[in-house]
Order: C-alpha cells, then sequence, then structure tokens
C-alpha cells in the first residue's frame, strides 16, 4: 500500500469529480486502486484524526490511529456493504480504533509505572518485607520535590495514566513523563541501597 502524494496529485487530476463518490472510491480500494485510497484519505484524513483525538487525548495516538484506520480501510474494503453510509462505516472504525488504541496504551502505561515494584518483588521473602518496602517507599516519596512526588503518588497510588496525571495537574504530558522519571530513578536508587543494607 506505498503510494507517493506528488504522484496521487497528478492523477487525481485526470479524474472527473463526479467519478468520485465515496462507495465508488471504496469499490476501486477493494481493487487496491491506490489513487482511491489516496482520494478517501485527503477526503477523511482529519475527521479520522478529529475522533481519534477526542477520544484518545492525545496526537500521536490519533496520528497512529488515522494511519491504522485507512490500512484497515485498505485491507477490508471488500467488506463494505454497498449502498451503506461509507461516512458512518469509516467513522465506526476509526471510533473502535481509538478506544483500542487508547486501552491498549493506557495499560502499558500502567505497566511501565508499576515496572519499579514489580520488579522489587523478588527480593519480598515475607509480609513484613512488603510492609517495610511500602513505608520506606512512602517515606522517600515526601523527600521528593513536589512537583515529582505529585504525578508519581497520582501514577502509583491513584491508578492515573500519563495523560490522565497531565490533564489533573494541568501540565504537559512531557513534562510529567519526565518529573515521574525523574522521581522513579530516584526511587530506585534508594531500593538499591536498601538491597545492598538488606532491609
Amino acid at each position: 500500500m506505498e503510494r507517493t502524494y506528488l504522484a496521487t496529485r497528478i492523477q487525481r487530476n485526470l479524474v472527473p469529480a463526479e467519478m468520485t463518490s465515496d462507495g465508488l472510491l471504496i469499490s476501486k480500494i477493494a481493487c487496491h486502486d491506490e489513487l482511491a485510497l489516496g482520494m478517501l484519505y485527503d477526503r477523511y484524513c482529519r475527521l479520522v484524526y478529529a475522533i481519534a483525538l477526542r477520544i484518545a487525548g492525545d496526537h500521536q495516538i490519533a496520528e497512529e490511529v488515522t494511519q491504522d484506520v485507512f490500512h484497515a480501510i485498505w485491507q477490508s474494503a471488500g467488506t463494505f456493504q454497498p449502498g451503506s453510509s461509507c461516512l458512518s462505516w469509516l467513522m465506526g472504525i476509526a471510533r473502535h480504533r481509538a478506544i483500542d488504541a487508547t486501552r491498549s496504551r493506557r495499560f502499558r502505561a500502567r505497566q511501565r509505572e508499576l515496572t519499579l515494584l514489580d520488579s522489587q518483588s523478588s527480593m519480598l521473602d515475607s509480609q513484613t518485607d512488603r510492609l517495610l518496602i511500602c513505608e520506606t517507599l512512602r517515606d522517600a516519596l515526601v523527600t521528593l520535590p513536589v512537583e515529582q512526588r505529585q504525578p508519581l503518588a497520582l501514577a502509583f497510588y491513584g491508578g492515573l495514566t500519563h495523560s490522565e496525571i497531565a490533564d489533573r495537574l494541568g501540565e504537559p504530558i512531557g513534562t510529567i513523563k519526565s518529573r515521574i522519571r525523574l522521581g522513579i530513578v530516584k526511587l530506585r536508587s534508594l531500593l538499591c541501597q536498601m538491597n545492598e543494607y538488606n532491609l
């Protein structure tokens, strides 16, 4: 499914406007017509992006979803029912892909945020050790600057993703990620010291 935008734009000028209804474009895409896919993409990419952005709240996810939607259309255009609304079909695909991508990203984010604690589970021999680690982490969190402590607490104790934390604190997501990363580095250093002293 490779195409150059320049070649597509040149070729598009040779196609009369009345020959480019949504239904006709879908039927051509089903026959692997890259020009038709390019025309459909140019017609609806902004709409798909807007739907994905509204659901995911993240520009990178929205871009990925937009590409994924048109790749899905390329793969499954043959399943489109003639006479159906192409716009509704396309919006449905965009909505489902955005929801799936958001859930997947949220799951991965939570897994990454919990890696610090999970990686230490092998050294915990008893419930007492677990309580000691939790107390130590709580004490360590208090020593962190508030701008690192807040997002870490929301991630570990509140179970929020980076995007949710950024929304709650009114900060850019990149700033939140940096602060969480710095806080985790400091906490990891503390856990290494604990291992050295067999706490």
